[in-house]
């Protein structure tokens, strides 16, 4: 009997403290499409990393770089660059 009340003790005090916690509702596409929120975010990081928390600055930074950079594909990526033509060196 003494065990089973230990056990749900030990339950119910981690369920009571799995409900401060909560994971981020911010993910990268949503703060994407949504500038005026990534701009609140990204000035709480700023003024408190700490207390706003590395996955949701994290999800900030990359949300900002996508915005930034696009998808990543340039249209200028697949052409090839020429090498430079050597000098003409004429002899005398």
């Amino acid at each position: 009997m003494k065990q089973i009340l230990i056990i749900v003790f030990a339950v119910s005090i981690s369920l009571i403290a799995a409900c401060g916690k909560s994971a981020p509702t911010d993910t990268v596409e949503s703060l994407v499409a949504n500038p005026e929120r990534l701009k609140e975010l990204r000035a709480q990081c700023k003024a408190d990393h700490a207390k706003v928390g590395d996955a949701v600055c994290a999800a900030v930074s990359e949300a900002t770089r996508r915005r930034f950079m696009g998808d990543g594909k340039s249209p200028y990526a697949n052409d090839p660059v020429p090498k430079p033509v050597p000098p003409v060196t004429s002899k005398d």
